[in-house]
């Protein structure tokens, strides 16, 4: 059944977090893991890599220079390149290495005091320093802002690697900041971005209206990474999520007929990777 489909990996966030959990380690920003902790990073993406992932994200997505500067004394730069190096050390040329890039905390102008000149100078640092370890793609995920994406989406652009876009919808079927999918598919398309698509937010059962929207405007390959939920660790230990293992697989299989790329975000560890690769077939 898998066809040209690629499976990605899951969520970086929440699987880290379930690591440290079991390990006693802090609950922190996932990035700081990559100086701290870089034997558990590395574990995650070999792990991603044995359940069949094509496509490993290196934990880079949140590691930009106000939220790395603003929590720790670490150098942003540095941060980002021991990410991509983490993970090519952990899959070598068995698969894939994407930049992970996420939104940044502060918004733009008018909703916020963000200038564009300062949000583009901010995405040149991140991933300019990631561009410098060569993975194979970038792949900006969870945004929830149009224009934010955009901005960050031309500078990816510069590199002369594929753009993956991602955006994160509410669940009426419109981003955080009222963006529609036909918006989203104009804005982003003259950019010639490589795959277009969503991620994170909702369900695979709610994520699936979305999806279907993209496939009914672009002809873009489409991206989709539904959440499984928050990992809840119960008392004695077993971890569960809002959509297990078998639900996810069921309710994400529709999306097969729509999409390129396919893999899990929140929620989603090697576990939920190795049974939709299997389910794929």
């Amino acid at each position: 059944m898998r066809g040209n489909i690629v499976l990605l990996d899951g969520a970086a966030g929440t699987s880290l977090w379930e690591k440290a959990e079991e390990r006693g380690i802090e609950k922190k920003p996932v990035w700081t893991y990559n100086v701290t902790h870089p034997e558990m990073v590395r574990e995650l993406a070999g792990e991603f890599l044995s359940a069949g992932a094509q496509v490993i994200h290196a934990n880079t997505f949140g590691a930009n220079g106000p939220a790395v500067r603003r929590s720790t004394a670490f150098d942003p730069a540095e941060v980002v390149r021991t990410g991509v190096r983490l993970a090519r050390e952990a899959v070598g040329d068995r698969a894939k290495i994407s930049l992970a890039v996420g939104p940044l905390m502060t918004l733009l102008e008018p909703y916020g005091d963000m200038e564009e000149e300062e949000c583009r100078d901010i995405y040149e640092e991140q991933i300019g320093a990631g561009m410098s370890e060569h993975p194979d793609a970038i792949t900006l995920m969870t945004f929830m802002d149009l224009e934010m994406m955009r901005i960050a989406a031309t500078v990816a652009k510069g590199y002369g690697v594929p753009v993956y876009c991602a955006m994160t919808f509410e669940k009426h079927g419109r981003t955080m900041m009222g963006n529609t999918v036909q918006q989203i598919v104009d804005t982003l398309t003259p950019l010639n971005i490589d795959a277009i698509g969503m991620n994170c937010s909702l369900g695979p059962d709610l994520a699936l209206p979305v999806i279907r929207a993209f496939s009914e405007c672009t002809a873009l390959p489409l991206i989709f990474k539904p959440n499984a939920g928050m990992p809840i660790v119960a008392s004695g230990g077993e971890v569960t999520t809002d959509y297990d293992i078998p639900t996810f697989i069921r309710q994400v299989m529709p999306a097969l007929e729509y999409v390129t790329y396919i893999g899990g975000c929140c929620g989603c560890n090697a576990g939920y990777i190795r049974a939709l690769g299997e389910a794929m077939g």
